[in-house]
C-alpha cells in the first residue's frame, strides 16, 4: 500500500462508498456507504486486494446487519446512536492468518470483567496549581508531538509530526492540554464528525512522571463539555484493550464497553486489539 493515508470515494449508479485508506495499520475503513451493498462490498474488496490490505472495517447500518453477516463479515463493536441516532455495527473481515490470531484475548476479556468490579463513579480531582488545563491551538503543535513521541515508540497516525497536528486542527479536531512549567504534560483530542453529529475521543497520553493526578479525566470531562456546547451526544473512544489504567478511567466516566477490534492497528510497541467504548452525553 502507499504509506500516505488517504479518503476516497466511490460511487455509481446504484451505491457510494466513502472510504478509509490506513497503509501504515495495512487496512482499509469504509466510513460510510449507500445503495446495494453486495456490490459495494465487491467494490471494495477490489481495493483490499489491490492495496495488499489485511484487515477490512465496515461501518454499518442496523438494518443492514444480516447482509454483512450473510457476507462473511464478522461484528465486533457497536457506536450507540452513531449515525445521527442510529446505531452504527462495526464488522470486520481478516485476510491473513496472521492478522486473526491472537494470543492476549483471554487476558483482555479478564481486563474487562475487573473493570467493571470497580466503582464507576468518579470524583473530581484537583491537581497541584502548577498544572494548567487549556485548548490547544496551532503554537502547540511542536508540544503535543514532543508528548506523543515520548508516550508512544509506534503510534497509528502521525501525530509526531507537528504540520500533521495543525491538519488535524484545521480540520475541526479540538485538543485539551496540561501544561506543568511550560511543558505539555497530557493531552487528549475529540475528533468531530460534524455531519453525523458524534466524536471520537482519542490521542490520549500523559507523562508516566504526571499519572498520578488524574489529568487524563479532566481532560476528557472539559472535551466532553466542549462536545455538547455543539450539540453532540454522541461520544465514543477506543482503547488499548491491554491498558486497565486508559480502560478504567472511561469506564470511571460512564462510558459502556461495546466490543474489541483484534489486531486493530499499530500502537504503543506492536499491533494491538483495541476496546470501544460509548457515552450518551444526553445523559450528563
Amino acid at each position: 500500500m502507499n504509506q500516505i493515508a488517504s479518503t476516497i470515494y466511490m460511487n455509481d449508479t446504484n451505491y457510494f462508498v466513502e472510504i478509509f485508506l490506513d497503509p501504515f495499520n495495512k487496512r482499509i475503513r469504509v466510513d460510510d456507504y449507500r445503495g446495494n451493498s453486495r456490490i459495494l462490498l465487491e467494490k471494495v474488496e477490489e481495493l483490499v486486494k489491490q492495496h495488499q490490505a489485511e484487515k477490512l472495517i465496515i461501518k454499518v447500518r442496523s438494518e443492514d446487519f444480516l447482509t454483512f453477516i450473510e457476507a462473511g463479515l464478522q461484528p465486533e463493536a457497536i457506536v450507540d446512536r452513531y449515525f445521527l441516532g442510529s446505531d452504527a455495527h462495526f464488522f470486520s473481515k481478516f485476510y491473513t492468518p496472521e492478522r486473526k490470531r491472537n494470543d492476549h484475548w483471554i487476558t483482555e476479556d479478564g481486563i474487562i470483567q475487573s473493570i467493571y468490579q470497580l466503582n464507576p463513579s468518579v470524583d473530581r480531582s484537583f491537581p497541584p496549581k502548577e498544572y494548567e488545563l487549556r485548548k490547544a491551538d496551532e503554537s502547540c503543535a511542536d508540544g503535543l508531538s514532543d508528548l506523543y513521541k515520548k508516550v508512544f515508540q509506534i503510534y497509528p497516525t502521525p501525530l509526531n509530526d507537528p504540520e500533521y497536528v495543525k491538519k488535524t486542527m484545521k480540520d475541526g479536531t479540538i485538543y485539551y492540554i496540561f501544561t506543568y512549567q511550560g511543558q505539555i504534560v497530557s493531552a487528549a483530542s475529540a475528533e468531530i464528525n460534524s455531519f453525523y453529529k458524534n466524536a471520537e475521543l482519542t490521542d490520549c497520553a500523559t507523562l508516566t512522571e504526571h499519572r498520578k493526578y488524574g489529568l487524563m479525566k479532566i481532560i476528557l470531562q472539559e472535551l466532553e463539555k466542549e462536545l455538547m456546547n455543539n450539540g453532540i451526544f454522541c461520544a465514543y473512544s477506543i482503547a488499548r484493550a491491554l491498558s486497565f489504567g486508559m480502560n478504567a478511567v472511561l469506564f470511571q466516566l460512564g462510558y459502556s464497553y461495546r466490543g474489541r477490534f483484534m489486531n486493530n492497528c499499530y500502537i504503543y510497541d506492536k499491533l494491538e486489539n483495541m476496546n470501544m467504548w460509548v457515552k450518551n452525553l444526553a445523559n450528563c
